[in-house]
């Protein structure tokens, strides 16, 4: 026995002589088990014990903790003057019989303490998925404690409460996201981070404080497994969990997994269209990178060696864009961009460009009303397209000049095998060629799918109440996947030629005055 522990033993084994309450500390399980009489009860050593001795103080030993309690919702209770709001010996008990925090007698005690005010809320938790963890002495089982915080309790509605919405995956997550608990308990390892990959788990990480979190769906107390008949989340209660937030959600179809790990649990086609993307992306941005690699050391190198000019092929009264035409790109071009920004903020919402528009989000949804007012920007443009080429002869007879030929894959792959150095001589370029009609009519193809995909998505409700659910993870998969390839593509292949293209640097003006010189080789 140590010094300090015979100290201790001998000076209880004094006072216990005279008071029963000494008697009352676990020499085990005590939280004062180690401290002796004399530390809380000062000047008791001297006999007879002086007259109006001040009673023992928590906050003498326990500063930290409470100015924990003083700034939490029941410490402040007690400073607007109610004596029944909870202080040091309501939780803990008087300071011989309480136990140590982290022993399992004092956990399982948690509920049935705080259960003294909070009757039903504890009734909940009792019959919970975690209660009856507790119940069954799991000592890892979550309580009242573990959610809420020990002693600097807030309400929810405080920003800084743990239980506030925008702290609930980090609190949930500590369980939930820990590893070796869910190999211990055979829980799902994967439910944090699938929820991370959702719109919902997007739009919480950038600030938002009303879309769904862990608590919206599983409920709060109550929380029962999926099996359970009564859980908000088993398959038959879906619909009215989630039609909280969208009305009239799994009425035709089942709604089916939430949470979607990439790879895992994933339907056949929602699997297809990541595939099909993961392999598309990269093949084509690829291919366009050797293409205007290879022309722009082409072009370098004849510029800087060859002794005579390139001969212009474009005429300087060649109109390459009319008027409205100019209107309509410089429209499309602002609105794609400001929706490339917006977009990936969701996506990236810790990313210093993202900063500007997410710094809002716990007041004010800049970014989404930015996103969908450019999205109405470029739908309008896109529709404008179609209502000119069918009200215009002269647009018209312009658009015919992007038609796609046969001659211009013979053209395209020549240019290509020359790119790479396969070909000596470089072959003739037309002045509307593949280059022109590849970019626009990959424009046509990627808006109708941005704009199909993003209208589901804006109308989430409707398509929930009339499809399943899978249409919507498709749609958000391919809204994404065709975004990254569509950014990268104007990146790489319209900007190239448009600005880094030595025969046009540093811009073709077209898109400014409708004529463009450009050079033959």
């Amino acid at each position: 026995m140590s010094v300090l522990a015979a100290w201790v033993s001998w000076g209880q084994e004094t006072c216990t002589q005279c008071h029963e309450e000494g008697k009352k500390i676990d020499p085990t399980a005590g939280a004062h088990a180690a401290v002796s009489c004399g530390t809380c009860h000062e000047k008791h050593e001297e006999y007879p014990h002086a007259a109006n001795l001040a009673k023992p103080v928590c906050a003498n030993c326990h500063v930290d903790v409470a100015g924990e309690h003083a700034n939490g919702v029941h410490g402040l209770a007690r400073a607007r003057g109610d004596e029944g709001a909870p202080d040091c010996g309501t939780c803990h008990g008087s300071a011989h019989e309480a136990l140590k925090p982290r022993t399992q007698a004092f956990r399982g005690a948690v509920p049935a303490t705080c259960g003294m005010c909070h009757d039903e809320v504890a009734k909940q938790y009792v019959s919970s998925v975690h209660g009856r963890a507790l119940e069954q002495g799991i000592p890892q089982a979550p309580l009242c404690t573990d959610c809420h915080g020990d002693h600097a309790i807030q309400k929810h509605t405080i920003s800084t409460s743990p239980v506030n919405a925008g702290h609930i995956r980090e609190t949930c997550g500590r369980c939930h996201g820990d590893l070796r608990l869910a190999r211990k308990f055979g829980l799902p390892a994967d439910r944090v981070l699938s929820f991370d990959a959702s719109f919902h788990g997007l739009a919480a990480k950038g600030g938002s404080q009303t879309v769904a979190n862990c608590a919206s769906c599983h409920g709060v107390h109550n929380i029962l497994p999926s099996s359970d008949k009564n859980s908000t989340v088993n398959a038959a209660n879906l619909p009215t969990t989630c039609g909280h937030c969208h009305a009239g959600a799994g009425e035709r179809f089942a709604i089916g997994s939430v949470h979607l790990p990439e790879g895992r649990d994933e339907s056949a086609a929602l699997r297809w269209v990541r595939q099909f993307y993961i392999v598309a992306i990269p093949l084509v941005i690829g291919l366009m990178l050797l293409h205007n690699g290879g022309d722009w050391v082409r072009k370098a190198i004849r510029m800087r060696f060859s002794a005579h000019p390139p001969a212009v092929f474009e005429r300087e009264d060649e109109i390459r864009m009319l008027g409205f035409e100019r209107v309509q790109h410089a429209l499309l071009g602002s609105s794609f961009i400001i929706l490339a920004w917006t977009g990936f903020a969701l996506k990236y919402p810790d990313q210093f460009w993202a900063v500007p528009l997410t710094m809002w989000e716990k007041s004010w949804p800049v970014r989404s009303y930015v996103h969908r007012g450019a999205a109405i920007v470029f739908t309008v443009v896109s529709i404008m397209h179609l209502a000119s080429l069918i009200v215009s002869p002269e647009l018209r007879r312009h658009w015919m000049s992007l038609l796609p030929r046969r001659a211009d894959i013979t053209e395209g792959s020549r240019r290509f095998l020359y790119n790479l150095g396969v070909l000596s001589a470089p072959p003739p370029r037309s002045p509307h060629s593949y280059v022109e009609k590849a970019e626009y009519w990959a424009v046509v193809w990627g808006a109708a799918v941005m704009i199909l995909s993003g209208a589901m998505l804006f109308a989430n409700n409707l398509v929930m109440r009339w499809w399943p659910k899978e249409a919507l993870d498709i749609a958000t998969s391919v809204h994404y996947y065709e975004a990254v390839l569509a950014t990268l593509a104007i990146v790489v292949w319209h900007f190239y030629f448009a600005i880094f293209d030595p025969d046009v640097y540093p811009m073709d003006t077209a898109w400014l005055t409708g004529k463009s010189k450009k050079k033959s080789k």
